[in-house]
């Protein structure tokens, strides 16, 4: 059965069941995707165990699809091809006002909340051959930047421009994570942004390799000046050890969103919902990744800045005591 079939199917049985719960969808499977991120960053793993573990057929059946990101993910929920996604904070925000990236585009009003899950970590990852030991040290080197449609790309202009480097001071590529710490390791890119859960697959794999990298700490003046001018960056660290031979690292994080639309059943939402924080999902989430312990139910409504929740989510933090 199509995607198309299986909303309209949920939406009659919305229409007669309201709220009903799970009998709502005993004679029509709901697909529910998630889109998430490249491969080797952490919203596909991540997604993989939520969607693996929100799955109960026959009444909810839930996939993550990989994607470039935070934007390809708003974009996607609202074309209909991803019934949800994962995005940054900022990036939610401004598709829901039509600010930032999104000014002089029509708001995305129908952009609804169904979790916050964690803090992504931006990580500035450099070649330790490079030399680069301060963002002056950037200019005229190799930067990526990560692929068009990430949340990464538009935090990367943003702290860039923070310390007062603009795209043209630096060699910028557009590529993937994994794509530049391939890149990397032959001298090719001297540094790239990844924002994201750590650990990440990639900057693990990268640091193991024995090639040396560093991860450059933002703080300071320009730290100060990004916080102010986007209050959706927070103060954050990466521990030592996450990877090989790197100390902990001060740098800045935003929130990991799970968003959806107001076009999808209330009633799916809410089953949606409710498995997220089912304690099935809490042992996958705790036993599969390191960020997922992270994901916890009382930070589920932290920072979602202006982004409304769907009803059916509000309907499960209603009854397990989160909101009135």
């Amino acid at each position: 059965m199509s995607v198309q079939l299986t909303r309209r199917a949920a939406l009659a049985l919305t229409g007669s069941f309201a709220f009903a719960g799970s009998s709502a969808f005993a004679q029509a499977p709901a697909f529910f995707r998630i889109g998430t991120g490249g491969t080797a960053g952490t919203y596909y793993p991540i997604g993989g165990l939520i969607a693996n573990a929100i799955s109960t057929p026959p009444q909810v059946i839930s996939t993550a699809v990989a994607s470039n990101g935070s934007v390809a993910n708003v974009n996607a929920i609202v074309s209909g091809a991803a019934e949800s996604g994962f995005t940054q904070a900022d990036v939610a925000f401004w598709a829901y006002s039509g600010t930032g990236i999104f000014e002089g585009k029509p708001r995305i009003q129908e952009l609804r909340s169904i979790a916050n899950l964690y803090p992504e970590s931006v990580h500035l990852v450099v070649r330790k051959a490079s030399n680069v030991k301060s963002f002056a040290d950037l200019r005229g080197k190799k930067v990526s930047l990560d692929e068009p449609g990430s949340g990464t790309l538009v935090n990367a202009k943003a702290i860039l421009g923070a310390y007062g480097i603009g795209e043209r001071d630096v060699s910028a590529e557009y590529l993937k994570p994994n794509q530049a710490a391939e890149k990397m390791k032959d001298g090719s890119v001297d540094a790239f942004f990844f924002t994201g859960g750590y650990p990440a697959a990639a900057i693990s794999e990268l640091a193991s390799t024995g090639s040396g990298i560093d991860i450059l700490p933002i703080v300071g003046a320009g730290a100060e000046k990004l916080a102010k001018d986007f209050p959706f960056f927070a103060a954050d660290e990466i521990p030592a050890g996450t990877y090989k031979d790197v100390g902990a690292v001060k740098t800045v994080a935003v929130g990991a969103h799970w968003v959806t639309s107001s076009k999808i059943p209330a009633a799916l939402v809410y089953l949606v919902t409710k498995a997220l924080w089912s304690d099935k999902t809490r042992a996958v989430l705790d036993a599969g990744h390191a960020k997922g312990k992270s994901i916890q139910k009382a930070t589920a409504l932290s920072g979602l800045l202006g982004v409304p929740l769907h009803e059916g989510a509000a309907r499960f933090y209603k009854e397990a005591g989160l909101m009135t």
